[in-house]
């Protein structure tokens, strides 16, 4: 199989050859390759368009290498959100990899947990305001759908969907409230994202046990990233809904950082060994490989994907 017939194959509850491979974002490339990925500041500085187009040549190139080095079915793209600039990478990735691996980017217009400062005002607003909530979610779905629309007619697969709902103790709307607040919107924008062709992850950190019938009714083809750290088991989401929505996850990170070698090794064996069964799973961590995260630990979850991959 072709890296993209393999996530295809996941995405649509088959069983590939192997377990695919992918991560939301790859932060370690100066550990790997001696070289940053390129971020929209950097692109906004450059002094010509022929710098820029430059830039995200080179960009474009370690992309592909990062992708070709570790085995990755879904090339995600990262740190640029300017939408022409986003387009023009896509083309430069086909140019690339041609058609043998899916593309990936950002696509998600639901409210996710407001930062600190406006968490009262939100919180406010939602028991006081519902009305201009609800359209204020209309208005960043039908945005987020034109925007998809055009990625999607420049070479995107795959949108993962990255709002974050949970704390680690669970989500910061009660499960009524994300049934009215949450739930409708990002129905109708995995709907949307289908409608175009395209393959729908949903990503969400923290404790989403409480809201997991939501958002698997809400028809994603697969969730991210299962989060060990908020104390979700992936055995246990393998069987509530891993016959609907494929699984992606769910290496600890926080051991990949401050655990031994054995508990890295434990855990990837268990991700493998509970939600590879019947397909329908993408191997990868709890969150990123995230800068600081050293490079060798990264690598050696991989060598274990590796040893447990085949069906």
């Amino acid at each position: 199989m072709t890296p993209k017939q393999r996530a295809i194959a996941a995405f649509e509850q088959r069983i590939p050859d192997h377990v695919p491979t992918f991560e939301l974002e790859f932060q370690l490339t100066q550990a790997l390759f001696g070289q940053d990925y390129l971020t929209q500041r950097e692109l906004d500085a450059a002094p010509s368009a022929d710098a820029r187009e430059r830039l995200l040549q080179e960009n474009a190139d370690l992309f592909a290498r990062v992708a070709e080095r570790l085995e990755y079915d879904i090339v995600p793209l990262q740190a640029i959100w300017r939408e022409a600039h986003q387009v023009r990478m896509v083309h430069l990735l086909r140019e690339r990899v041609g058609d043998t691996r899916m593309i990936c980017a950002h696509g998600d217009s639901t409210m996710g947990i407001p930062d600190g400062e406006h968490m009262v005002e939100v919180s406010i607003r939602l028991a006081e305001e519902a009305d201009a909530v609800h359209a204020e979610q209309r208005r960043n779905l039908a945005a987020m759908l034109e925007h998809c629309t055009v990625l999607v007619d420049a070479g995107v697969d795959v949108f993962i969907n990255c709002a974050d709902y949970c704390f680690n103790h669970g989500p910061f709307l009660s499960p009524p409230m994300f049934a009215e607040f949450v739930t409708p919107y990002l129905t109708a924008l995995h709907a949307g994202q289908r409608a175009l062709g395209a393959y729908t992850i949903k990503h969400t950190d923290g404790n989403i046990m409480p809201i997991l019938d939501q958002l698997a009714a809400s028809a994603p083809h697969a969730l991210h990233s299962i989060d060990p750290m908020a104390g979700v088991d992936i055995a246990v989401v393998k069987r509530q809904i891993g016959d609907r929505v494929a699984l992606c996850g769910n290496v600890n990170c926080a051991l990949m950082q401050t655990g031994t070698d054995e508990d890295v090794i434990a855990s990837a064996r268990y991700c493998l060994t509970h939600a590879k069964p019947g397909g329908g799973y993408f191997f990868c961590t709890s969150n990123v490989p995230f800068n600081g995260l050293p490079l060798e630990r990264y690598l050696l979850i991989l060598d274990v994907w590796k040893e447990m991959r085949a069906y």
